[in-house]
């Protein structure tokens, strides 16, 4: 590599590099920081963040390839980091009070979110599937240790066992479909494997090579038949994390996604005809089993999967208005699952867990500001209008009517109806009931600033939702 090609690789990445360098900043500060001093490392963490988009920005207005056609920083890429800062911000601005209630506000929390956050983009940005790899590890040890962070909990200890168990079972599939990919195209770097593939349907072996490669993936998303880790891990992390990871990583896993597939190495039917397979039966597991669950984060843990499915129809549609979907769905899901969480955080105080769906009875007549907030967040989730969840499930459903895929969509529709069921049931538990007892949300001025940021992008999005369908579509051309 010259040194003109180096300089241009560095500027390529410049906010990962950002990223890495304030979270070994961070932890060297934090061995010097007293516990009436965490509040400090919140805010570094935040300006680290703040300061990566700055450069994202930056570097968004041209194609940017790297390290020998590893790496590209372009729209697609700039698109999914901005996602990812959200996540991530949001959930440092959670964690300040969250933190200080579980004991867990050490460096080492900051630090391996920021980890976590840098393997992401990585992952966004990766253009060759050992890029892609080391990105996805980086992210998924990261949220490992982060699972088991409430280290006297058996329930948190639990979920990052099963987490690291299953997570090491899908890394071991998604490199052997890599292995496979290799020897039979002789590249890892996608845009050399598409050239190399040929014919319709796929070489047999090269199609056996895509499945394994996207059991490896839909693992991470969360999708069946790869969706067993979601209820518990979600349930037995902090609730912090569990936003975090129901955001970031699953968006990240789409990029990934986005970026491997939407390519000819997977024109072929077979391979459409499993991403729809997958996108039917995800959302359909994940929209019944979230009919019987009384705990809030289990709920929601069925909720995601019910998600995935949903962006995964997006996946199924193809093409740019396909992507186009998939991403501001991504997008909006960030806005409105971030402020749903961020409620049941606020909800944790004293002896008060906020985790049991009976324990928002009568929330309405306590606290009917809070009560306005979980209904717009929840009409959003069940793809109620004029919510931003509604465009969301609409741009999807036209993209699949366009490419011809009408039974889809009328299974979508279906699928989503049944998903209404179980938020509709949260809101008449909020207004309809009366109050069991009286408690008070830990309402911090940086929660209060978190869910107002979240409303707003939920609301926002819903006014405005073909600005932001163009956002999108800008950034899946990729140039």
């Amino acid at each position: 590599m010259t040194a003109a090609a180096l300089f241009q690789s560095i500027l390529a990445s410049l906010p990962e590099i950002v990223v890495v360098t304030g979270a070994c900043i961070l932890l060297i500060l934090g061995q010097f920081v007293r516990k009436e001093q965490e509040h400090f490392l919140v805010w570094a963490s935040v300006a680290v963040v703040l300061i990566a988009a700055l450069g994202t920005l930056m570097l968004a207005g041209e194609v940017r390839p790297a390290y020998s056609g590893m790496f590209v920083a372009d729209r697609f890429a700039v698109f999914f980091k901005v996602v990812f800062y959200l996540a991530t911000v949001l959930t440092f601005l959670l964690s300040r009070r969250y933190a200080e209630i579980e004991g867990i506000g050490s460096s080492e929390y900051y630090v391996l979110l920021l980890l976590a956050l840098l393997g992401m983009m990585i992952m966004a940005s990766a253009t060759d599937l050992l890029s892609i790899y080391v990105g996805l590890e980086l992210m998924v040890l990261c949220t490992y240790v982060l699972t088991g962070f409430l280290r006297l909990q058996r329930r948190s200890n639990e979920a990052a066992l099963k987490y690291v168990i299953l997570g090491g079972v899908s890394t071991g599939i998604f490199l052997y479909g890599v292995s496979l990919i290799y020897g039979l195209t002789g590249t890892t770097q996608l845009d050399r494997m598409a050239a190399a593939v040929t014919g319709d349907p796929l070489d047999p072996g090269l199609l056996l090579a895509v499945v394994f490669i996207v059991a490896g993936l839909v693992f991470k998303v969360g999708a069946v038949p790869f969706h067993m880790w979601v209820p518990d891990v979600y349930e037995g992390a902090p609730t912090t994390i569990t936003a975090f990871m129901s955001v970031g990583p699953k968006a990240a896993g789409f990029a990934v996604i986005l970026r491997v597939f939407l390519n000819p190495l997977v024109a072929a039917s077979d391979v459409w005809i499993i991403v729809a397979v997958i996108a039917v039966v995800t959302m359909a597991l994940g929209s019944f089993v979230a009919l019987v669950q009384d705990n809030f984060k289990r709920l929601l843990a069925y909720s995601s999967i019910a998600h995935a499915g949903f962006a995964m129809f997006g996946v199924a549609a193809g093409g740019a208005d396909g992507v186009a979907s998939v991403m501001l769905y991504l997008l909006i899901y960030a806005f409105m699952n971030l402020g749903i969480f961020g409620i049941v955080i606020m909800m944790r105080n004293g002896d008060f867990s906020g985790e049991v769906i009976e324990h928002y009875a009568g929330f309405a007549k306590s606290h009917r500001g809070l009560a306005l907030l979980m209904l717009l967040y929840l009409f959003s989730l069940a793809g109620i209008p004029p919510t931003a969840g509604f465009f969301a499930k609409f741009y999807v459903l036209v993209a699949l009517v366009e490419r011809g895929f009408v039974m889809l969509a009328v299974i979508a529709v279906l699928l989503s109806a049944v998903a209404a069921y179980f938020y509709i049931r949260i809101v008449m538990v909020i207004y309809m009931r009366e109050p069991e007892g009286t408690f008070d949300p830990a309402l911090t001025p940086a929660v209060g600033a978190t869910l107002a940021f979240t409303a707003a992008g939920t609301i926002g999005i819903g006014l405005f939702p073909a600005w932001f369908l163009r956002l999108a579509q800008h950034a899946a051309v990729g140039g």
